[in-house]
């Protein structure tokens, strides 16, 4: 499992999948997101915009990642 830390709450699905490398783009993210191909704390997940939080985990091309808010030391 991956950790990504975001630095603020919350954060949309498809920029997660854009920032940490899953898919080439935006565009992109939010086609693999809308053909149902990405799960968010075990189930799928249709919503582009869905806001992602601190505990979330998402599972997408046999990657997994938990979301961990950044710790502003």
């Amino acid at each position: 499992m991956i950790k990504v830390e975001i630095p603020k709450e919350p954060v949309e699905l498809y920029k997660v999948l854009k920032f940490e490398g899953l898919v080439p783009s935006g565009g992109e993210a939010k086609l693999v997101i809308s053909k149902g191909l990405v799960l968010v704390n075990g189930e799928i997940e249709t919503r582009k915009r869905k806001k992602i939080v601190h505990g979330d985990v998402i599972e997408f091309a046999g990657e997994q990642l938990c979301v961990e808010l950044a710790s502003n030391v």
